[in-house]
């Protein structure tokens, strides 16, 4: 369980947001521009709440009366951006297996086989991530945070730069994702269409707020 708690000032712009995610894929739906990515960054200790409170199952990974703040590298957070960041450098392969050494795990060839297979990747280990497709870097980047057995994925908005063939073709990965990893995922989106696909339950923000929270049929 993940319960959220938080104010941050941005500006002009105040974010004031609270809400829990139980499992599954929670998305946080709303237009562009409303705080998600900020939110997101908080539950990854890359941005500080001005106050308020973040625990994640029985640990608190932010409190602010409590002057509580777990570094990011201890939250045991993964984030998969909008643009991948693989290294271009190294090797499918290789960046899988940073995730897993940036974890601090022991070599694991069970699990690397497991996400390897999930997310049907094998055919691509000894590429270099300029010679992927989008889709295909996407992938492999959602493979990276597994491998570093995360309690919790952030997603923020992983399809943005994929055109519409691109996300048809990474879609029925992020499902099984969601229903089989048994890793909750937050997902960061603004479009209904791939959110109906997605989500488990769905927590709508706009003006940097909460103003929903429900099902799919928030979207409607």
């Amino acid at each position: 369980m993940l319960s959220v708690r938080v104010e941050k000032a941005l500006g002009d712009f105040t974010l004031d947001i609270a809400f829990t995610s139980a499992g599954g894929a929670t998305v946080l739906f709303g237009p562009s521009g409303t705080g998600k990515t900020s939110i997101i960054n908080m539950i990854a200790g890359l941005l500080r709440p001005d106050r308020g409170r973040i625990a994640l199952d029985d640990d608190v990974l932010f409190d602010d009366a409590a002057r509580i703040d777990v570094p990011a590298h201890k939250r045991r957070v993964g984030y998969v951006f909008q643009e991948g960041r693989l290294f271009p450098h190294l090797s499918v392969k290789s960046n899988l297996d940073y995730g897993r050494w940036i974890g601090g795990h022991a070599a694991d060839p069970a699990a690397f086989t497991h996400v390897v297979d999930l997310l049907d990747i094998g055919a691509l280990l000894d590429r270099r991530p300029g010679k992927l497709s989008g889709g295909e870097r996407q992938r492999v980047a959602i493979g990276r945070a597994l491998l570093a057995r995360p309690r919790m994925l952030l997603l923020d908005e992983p399809l943005a730069s994929l055109d519409a063939g691109r996300k048809a073709e990474i879609l029925p990965y992020l499902e099984r994702l969601r229903d089989g990893a048994e890793v909750p995922m937050i997902y960061v989106s603004h479009d209904a269409s791939e959110v109906t696909r997605i989500a488990s339950h769905v927590v709508r923000i706009d003006g940097g707020r909460v103003t929903a929270t429900g099902g799919v049929e928030l979207l409607s």
